[in-house]
C-alpha cells in the first residue's frame, strides 16, 4: 500500500528536494495539484483505510503504551498473532499508545469490516484463544472483558458512556489510544499537521501569538505562565538565532502525562511545536526528554525521521522558506532540570543548575539567545486550538484558567489513569465520578497534587475547583498534573517525609535555603515517630519538640528565599500537613500514635492472652528476643525490647497479635 509520500502518479510531485507548498492539503483534501479520478480515488481510499473505515479484514488494535507492556501487552500481541496463524486467519494487528485508562490495561480493540470498533479489557494470555474465536470465528461480542464501543450499534455501549470516559473531554489526547502513534500517514488522515498547514500558508507570526493570546492558553507545566506572552516576548527579539526547547522532563513522583503524551500521539506535540517555532522565528528546537522514558524517546526519534523524510521538518518547509530542525536531547533523571535555566544549562553540556531570573530565557536562554520552553502538554494543545480558533478554546474552563488539564490520577482510587477535564472540574469529580472513589470500601483522605512541590488536600477541600488560582488558595498548586489519592491508611508525617526526602535527594544545592533549610527540616520531620527510649535522651526528645515549634516558620522563610521553584515549593507538603491535619502530628508528638498504622516505631504489638496458644512460632521469628512465655501457654511481648518489625504478625496463624 501507497502512503501519502508516494502520491499516486507521476504528477504529485512533493518530495524533500522539492517540496510542494499543498502537500498537506493534498493528503487531508486532495489531490489538489490536478483533477484524476484514479489519484483522487486512491487518496481517498487510503484515508479511509487509515481511519479503519474501509477495510476487508479484521484490525487488532493493542494498546502498547508503557502500562499496555507493563500489563502484558506484548505477550498478548503474540499469542492472537500465534492464534491467527493457527487458525489461517488474515487480520492486520496494530498497536496503539494509551486511550488513558492504565487500570484496565491490556486493551484490545476488535474492528471487523462494516463494523464498529469495539474495545475489550484485561485480556490476558490464557484467554486470547476463546476471544479470538468469539471476536473473528464467531463474530460475536466477548461479552466477559467488553469495555465498550467507539461506535453506536452492535447493541454495545458506548465508550462515551463509560463511567471513566463520560465526564472527560478529551483535546490534547482524543487520538491517544485511537491511532497508531508510529504511523505519520494515520496522523495525517486524521487531521494531523492541517493547523500547521494553516500556519504557514495563510497567518503571519504575529497572528498566530495574537490566536494564543486571546485563547488564554497559560502554560501546562505547572507555573501557569501565559504561553502567548512568552511567545511574544521572544519574537520581539531581535537576534540571528533563536531557540525553541519542549520541556519533557517529567520527574514529579506519580506523573506520567507527557509520556503517555509522546508515546500515544508525538506527531501532534511536534506539530505544536513547529507552529511555535514559526511563531517566534526559531530553526532550531529541542526536546529534553529523560532518559529513563526509553519507549517516549523511540517514537519521538521515529517521528522525527518520519517528518523529515515527509518534508515537515527540515530546510525550507513546504516550499514556505520557514526551516526546523528538532534534536532529542535526553536528561539524566535529575528532578531539578525541570526548572527552565537548569534545563538550559544541561543541554549546553554543563550541570543542570538554576539560574537567577532575569534575564528570562525569552529573551536570554539557550547559549545566550532567546528561547522558549514550553512542556509538552502545552504544545499538545496547540493545533487544535488554531483550529478551533481562540473563542472555541476560551470557552472551555474559567475565567482565569481556559481549555483542559491533562491529570495522571493514581494512588488508592478505582480507575487510575490519565484523565482530561475542563479547567474548574472539581476535585471531587475527578476522585470519585471519574476516579470511581476509593477501593475496599476505604475512607478518603486526601489527594496529593502538584507532586513534592503541591500539598496534600482533606475531604474539606474536596470541592474545590481545578484551576490555578484555587488551588494555591487552598494550599496546593497545579503543577504538572500528577493526582496522588490517599485512603484512611495513609500517614500524613509519613508523606512530608518521603516528599522531603526526594526533594533533599534532588535538590542541586546551590542556594543555602534549599540545600541547608530541607534537610533541617527533614530531620524535624524524621524526629516526629521516632523512639528515643526512656535512658540518656532527653535532648533528643526535647530537640523533637523544639523542631516543630520551629517548622513553620522554617518552611516560611525556605519558601520567600530559594533561589528557584524547586525550593520555594519545597515545604508545600508541610505546610499543607500542618494546615489541614495538625491533629495528626498532634498525635505522633503527643500521644505517640499514628492512627494509619505507618510509623513502626509509634507501632504497639501486644498479644491476646485469650487467643494465644503458645505455639512459639513468633518466638523463633523475633530475632531480638522480645517474645517470652512457656510452650502452651500464653505469651508476651516485651515493648522496651521490640523493634515493630512485624514479623510476629505476619507468622501468628491465630490472629492473636493486635497492633496499635
Amino acid at each position: 500500500m501507497k502512503d501519502f509520500n508516494q502520491l499516486c502518479c507521476e504528477k504529485c510531485w512533493h518530495t524533500t528536494d522539492k517540496p510542494c507548498e499543498h502537500f498537506i492539503q493534498c493528503c487531508t483534501e486532495g489531490p489538489l495539484c490536478h483533477h484524476d479520478d484514479n489519484c483522487e480515488h486512491e487518496i481517498t481510499s487510503l484515508r479511509k483505510r487509515l481511519r479503519y473505515e474501509e477495510h476487508d479484514k479484521p484490525i487488532i488494535l493493542i494498546g502498547m503504551g508503557t502500562c499496555g507492556l507493563a500489563s502484558g501487552a506484548a505477550k498478548v500481541k503474540e499469542a492472537i498473532e500465534a492464534e491467527l496463524k493457527k487458525l489461517n486467519i488474515e487480520a492486520t494487528i496494530e498497536g496503539t499508545g494509551c486511550i488513558g485508562y492504565c487500570a484496565v490495561e491490556p486493551i484490545v480493540d476488535i474492528k471487523l469490516p462494516g463494523k464498529d470498533r469495539i474495545s475489550y479489557q484485561e485480556i490476558t494470555v490464557k484467554e486470547v484463544a476463546r476471544f479470538i474465536k468469539t471476536t473473528l470465528v464467531d463474530k460475536e461480542v466477548y461479552k466477559e472483558k467488553l469495555l465498550g464501543s467507539h461506535g453506536k450499534s452492535n447493541g454495545v455501549i458506548s465508550l462515551k458512556k463509560v463511567p471513566f470516559f463520560e465526564h472527560q473531554q478529551k483535546t490534547v489526547l482524543a487520538n491517544c489510544g485511537i491511532v497508531n502513534p508510529v504511523s505519520i500517514d494515520a496522523y495525517l488522515a486524521n487531521g494531523g499537521f492541517k493547523a500547521f498547514d494553516k500556519v504557514l500558508r495563510l497567518m503571519k507570526p504575529e497572528e498566530v501569538i495574537k490566536e494564543i493570546l486571546d485563547a488564554g492558553l497559560r502554560g501546562r507545566g505547572g507555573g501557569g505562565f501565559s504561553t502567548g506572552k512568552k511567545w511574544e516576548l521572544a519574537l520581539k527579539e531581535k537576534s540571528e538565532q533563536k531557540y525553541l526547547i519542549c520541556n519533557a522532563d517529567e520527574g514529579d513522583p506519580g506523573a506520567f502525562m507527557d509520556r503517555s503524551l509522546l508515546e500515544s500521539d508525538p506527531y501532534r506535540v511536534v506539530e505544536g511545536m513547529a507552529i511555535a517555532a514559526y511563531s517566534i522565528g526559531a530553526s532550531a528546537a529541542y526536546i529534553y526528554c529523560r532518559a529513563e522514558y526509553p519507549l517516549a524517546i523511540e517514537r519521538l526519534q521515529n517521528t522525527i525521521a518520519k517528518c523529515e523524510e515527509y518534508g515537515i521538518l527540515g530546510d525550507n518547509i513546504l516550499n514556505s522558506g520557514f526551516s526546523l530542525h528538532i534534536k532529542i536531547k535526553k536528561g539524566a533523571g535529575a528532578f531539578v532540570c525541570g526548572e527552565e535555566t537548569a534545563l538550559i544549562g544541561s543541554i549546553e553540556g554543563k550541570r543542570g543548575m538554576p539560574k537567577p531570573r532575569p534575564p528570562y530565557p525569552s529573551i536570554s536562554g539557550l547559549f545566550g539567545k532567546p528561547t522558549v520552553i514550553n512542556n509538552v502538554e502545552t504544545f499538545a494543545n496547540i493545533a487544535p486550538l488554531i483550529m478551533t480558533g481562540a473563542q472555541k478554546f476560551a470557552s472551555i474552563g474559567t475565567t482565569k484558567s481556559k481549555g483542559t488539564k491533562v491529570f495522571a490520577l493514581s494512588g488508592n482510587v478505582k480507575n487510575t489513569g490519565l484523565v482530561e477535564v475542563p479547567m474548574g472540574t472539581t476535585l471531587r469529580d475527578i476522585i470519585f465520578r471519574i476516579g470511581g472513589g476509593i477501593p475496599n470500601n476505604k475512607e478518603f483522605k486526601a489527594v496529593q497534587i502538584g507532586g513534592p512541590s503541591g500539598g496534600c488536600l482533606p475531604e474539606s477541600v474536596i470541592d474545590t475547583p481545578v484551576d490555578y488560582e484555587s488551588l494555591k488558595e487552598v494550599g496546593a498548586m497545579m503543577g504538572s498534573g500528577g493526582f496522588v489519592v490517599m485512603d484512611e491508611e495513609t500517614c500524613i508525617v509519613d508523606v512530608a517525609k518521603f516528599f522531603l526526602t526526594f526533594i533533599q535527594e534532588e535538590s542541586c544545592g546551590k542556594c543555602v535555603p534549599c540545600r541547608e533549610g530541607t534537610k533541617r527540616m527533614l530531620e524535624i520531620i524524621e524526629r516526629i515517630p521516632k523512639r528515643y527510649g526512656t535512658d540518656g535522651n532527653k535532648l533528643d526528645q526535647l530537640q523533637r519538640f523544639k523542631g516543630m515549634i520551629h517548622l513553620q516558620r522554617l518552611a516560611d522563610v525556605i519558601k520567600d528565599t530559594s533561589l528557584c521553584g524547586l525550593g520555594q515549593s519545597a515545604p508545600n507538603p508541610v505546610l499543607a500537613g500542618l494546615r489541614y491535619f495538625r491533629d495528626e502530628y498532634d498525635e505522633h508528638l503527643y500521644d505517640r500514635k499514628c492512627s494509619a498504622g505507618v510509623c513502626k516505631e509509634l507501632l504497639t504489638f501486644t498479644i491476646d492472652n485469650e487467643i494465644c496458644t503458645g505455639c512459639g512460632l513468633c518466638v523463633k521469628k523475633c530475632a531480638v528476643d522480645a517474645i517470652v512465655g512457656e510452650k502452651g501457654q500464653a505469651h508476651y511481648i516485651l515493648d522496651n525490647k521490640c523493634v515493630k518489625c512485624g514479623l510476629c504478625y505476619e507468622v501468628c496463624r491465630f490472629e492473636a497479635i493486635n497492633i496499635n
